[in-house]
This record gives structure tokens, C-alpha cells and sequence, in this order.
């Protein structure tokens, strides 16, 4: 659920007034802004204490029910603490404010929006940032660790040196798209060797699974190096991950999976395309025969699937994404530091463009992001698994490498939890 773009529309809360003495004159009430008057009124329904269907305007009840509002409020209490107080509103004009709400760990800015017409509902509201207050590397240490099942976290200097953050930051886990990265990198390195061009235009002939949009694109479609890489990266489009992998070779890739200095390499060898992954996690006999064979049996059953799909998807049964599916043995793995060490090649390279393709998709808040230098990021999931792995730079222009990884193999892990944690961590460098 994004709690930080969530679009709300509230209407009239009457304040609860005693009945006056009939035959004593009535003191003259402050008059309070219709906007003061709503900012209050989203104070308490945070809270809980208002019923949140008097609130809501028909319409906006109708995009946004009852269930989801309460579900809204009740996970920004569980990051967040109890709502407390509202501590400031700044009026743009009579219709629009910026409101501050201060919670136990947080302040939140909220743009609000009343109707011109009386009693004024709730046009709009709108959570712009989330400041942490309270905050702290021990704290966020402590709630990474009691995560159920498994994390691999490191925050530190791209170079190495003191994190700021460390779990287990050689664990090896399951992490999705992330492996991309290496893609990337391999790609990168080509290109810088004069065996391609970010330029270099290829027809689309390739196919995979979502995510991603480029496996409905027309069949034999011209695409540039650049396109496909910034698809693979920004979107974590499949079909031009495979597309590129196909391009660069997977040997190439296994070798930059070396080159990285990956702790554990062979787990990533054959290096899957999106494809076969899906492929064998869809059957799941295969699967796991493919999981438990050697290296050269492998290359075998990747060849025999490739021959019987024809690089069709719609030969291929996909796998039930609704619980976490061998998640231990089908998948890509890395530790947070492998991670650091693959953005460290990434980072050395002199072109540029590899960097600029990562900063695409930032994901972080617009404010978080605007503290800093530069914010490159690419990460993945399935049920059970997510990794979020950021390359930053600071107001210092010292570089960092903020890589966390989850993996529960029981069920599916938080990802709305495990983002807020991650801007969190990017947060500990303001400090």
C-alpha cells in the first residue's frame, strides 16, 4: 500500500458542542478556519476516534472504502506510533493548506484540500513526506533483525569501511531482479571495450513473463542497447533482461559474476534467463532436478527447456506466484556485500550511462532523494523474497551502498514494510 501518494477526500466531522443555558447569554465563539477545523478532523480519524464513514464524502467513499482508510491509518500507526498532535498548518489559499501532523517517530506533511461551499468537506489529502524523529541506526538495526526468517543488510562507504548498518552482510539470499545488476554490468563493460554501443540498435526477439511491458511489443521491433538496459533497470522489464542476455552471452555474465569478487558464484551458474527461471519454478519436478544436478547436467536440462519452448512463453506452465516457491534453491542469490562489490564495478567505469540508467527509477520519496547527490537503485521480489539495493552519493559526494535483502521462506514478506525501513536507512545519512 503507498502510504506517501495516497489520495483521501473527507467530509464535515461536526465538533461535539454542550447545549447552553437558555437564559444566560451565549459568549461569542472564536470562529476557527474551515481548514484548521479539517486538520483536526484527520487528526482524529487517524486516531480512531471519529467513525471514518461520517468523514468521507460519497464520492471519495467510493474510491477510497471505509476498510481501506482504516487500513491506511493503522499501518502509518504501525511505523509511525500514535498520531499525537497537529503542529502546524500553513494556508495557501481559504481551500489549500499544508498540514504537519506529528506522530510518536514521525512527522507527516499532508496537502489539504477543502470544497469552497459549506460545511467544507475534505476535497483532498494527500501525504507528501514522512520526517523520522526518534530515529536511530540501533533502532532500525534492531527492527531489521526481528524480521521473521532471513536478512542480509549492509549501509556503507562503496569502498568498505565502518557501516552504519550490518546484518549478516555475507548471508547469501535469494534476490530476484536485483540480479540485474550483473547484467547491467556486463553490458557496461562491453560497451566500454568496444564490443557494442548504448547506440547499437537489435530487433526484439526475445519473450518472457511480466514484470515488465516490452513482451508486447511487435515481434522483431528495433530497440537500442540503451532502451533495453533502461527497461531491465527502471521497470525490471523481463523480456529485455533476457533480450540483453542473450546479447552480452550468459558466460560473460558468469564471468562478471567472478570478476565481482560474488562470495559464492557457482550458486548463479548457468545464469538463468527470466525465462527459465519461471520455467522451472512452474515445474517444479524439473525444478528441483535441475536444483540438485551438477553444472553440466544443468547446462543440459537449460538446453533441453529452451529446445521445447522455442522461446515461447506460452509453452512454458508459469509458477504459482501466490507463496514463496523454493526460494532456497530456484533463484538468484547475492549477499548485501556481493551487492556492494557489483556496484563498485558499476561505479568505477568511466561512462557514466550505466549510473544514469540506475537513477531512472529512484523509488524513494521525492524529498529523501532531493538530500542527496544521486540515487541509483534496483531491486526485486516474489512472494517471500525482496531486495533493495541503492547506490547513493551524499551532499559530499561520497558514495554509498545501502543493500537489503528478506527472504522468508514461509510466507510472503511486507514489501511496503521492508520500503519504509529502506528510506529509513537512506535517512541515516542526512545525519
Amino acid at each position: 500500500m503507498k502510504i506517501l501518494a495516497v489520495l483521501l477526500a473527507l467530509s464535515w466531522l461536526a465538533p461535539f458542542a454542550p447545549l447552553a443555558a437558555q437564559d444566560e447569554p451565549q459568549a461569542e465563539q472564536p470562529s476557527v478556519s474551515p481548514l484548521d477545523q479539517r486538520a483536526q478532523d484527520v487528526l482524529l480519524v487517524l486516531r480512531g476516534e471519529g467513525e471514518v464513514e461520517p468523514v468521507f464524502s460519497p464520492v471519495f467513499l467510493a474510491a477510497v472504502p471505509p476498510v481501506q482508510f482504516k487500513a491506511i491509518a493503522t499501518d502509518m500507526t504501525e511505523r509511525y506510533g500514535l498520531p499525537l498532535s497537529v503542529e502546524h498548518v500553513a494556508k495557501l489559499d481559504e481551500q489549500r493548506a499544508t498540514v504537519k501532523i506529528r506522530y510518536e517517530h514521525a512527522i507527516l506533511s499532508v496537502d489539504l484540500v477543502v470544497s469552497a461551499d459549506a460545511p467544507n468537506p475534505i476535497a483532498g489529502l494527500r501525504i507528501t513526506d514522512v520526517e523520522q524523529i526518534n530515529d536511530s541506526a540501533e533502532k532500525l538495526q534492531t527492527e531489521l533483525e526481528t524480521l521473521p526468517g532471513s536478512v542480509s543488510v549492509i549501509l556503507t562507504p562503496l569502498e568498505g569501511g565502518e557501516p552504519l548498518l550490518s546484518i549478516e552482510p555475507q548471508k547469501q539470499l535469494a534476490i530476484g531482479s536485483a540480479v540485474k545488476l550483473y547484467v547491467l554490468s556486463t553490458l557496461a563493460r562491453q560497451i566500454s571495450n568496444g564490443e557494442h554501443s548504448w547506440d547499437e540498435v537489435v530487433v526484439l526477439s526475445t519473450r518472457s513473463f511480466p514484470s515488465g511491458k516490452m513482451q508486447d511489443w511487435p515481434n522483431d521491433a528495433p530497440v537500442t542497447l540503451h532502451t533495453l538496459a533502461t527497461m531491465m533497470i527502471s521497470i525490471s522489464d523481463n523480456t529485455a533482461t533476457d533480450q540483453l542476455l542473450q546479447i552480452v552471452g550468459r558466460e560473460s555474465v558468469e564471468a562478471e559474476l567472478r570478476a565481482s569478487d560474488h562470495a559464492l558464484p557457482e550458486s548463479n551458474i548457468p545464469f538463468l534467463s527470466t525465462l527459465e527461471l519461471f520455467g522451472l519454478k512452474g515445474d517444479l519436478p524439473r525444478g528441483l532436478a535441475y536444483a540438485a544436478a551438477s553444472e553440466t547436467e544443468q547446462r543440459r536440462i537449460i538446453a533441453e527447456f529452451a529446445e521445447e519452448i522455442g522461446g515461447n512463453p506460452d509453452n512454458v506452465v508459469p509458477p504459482n506466484f501466490a507463496d514463496p516457491t523454493e526460494i532456497d534453491t530456484l533463484e538468484w542469490f547475492a549477499s548485501a556485500n556481493d551487492l556492494r562489490l557489483i556496484l563498485k564495478r558499476i561505479e568505477e567505469l568511466d561512462d557514466p550511462t550505466a549510473r544514469k540508467i540506475m537513477a531512472v527509477n529512484p523509488v524513494v520519496r521525492p524529498t529523501l532523494e532531493r538530500n542527496l547527490a544521486y540515487v541509483g537503485y534496483k531491486g526485486g521480489s516474489e512472494p517471500g523474497v525482496i531486495n533493495m539495493t541503492f547506490l547513493l552519493q551524499d551532499s559530499d559526494l561520497e558514495w554509498h551502498v545501502l543493500s537489503m535483502g528478506w527472504n522468508d521462506p514461509e510466507k510472503p514478506v511486507d514489501e511496503a514494510l521492508f520500503k519504509g525501513l529502506a528510506e529509513r536507512a537512506i535517512a541515516l545519512l542526512r545525519r
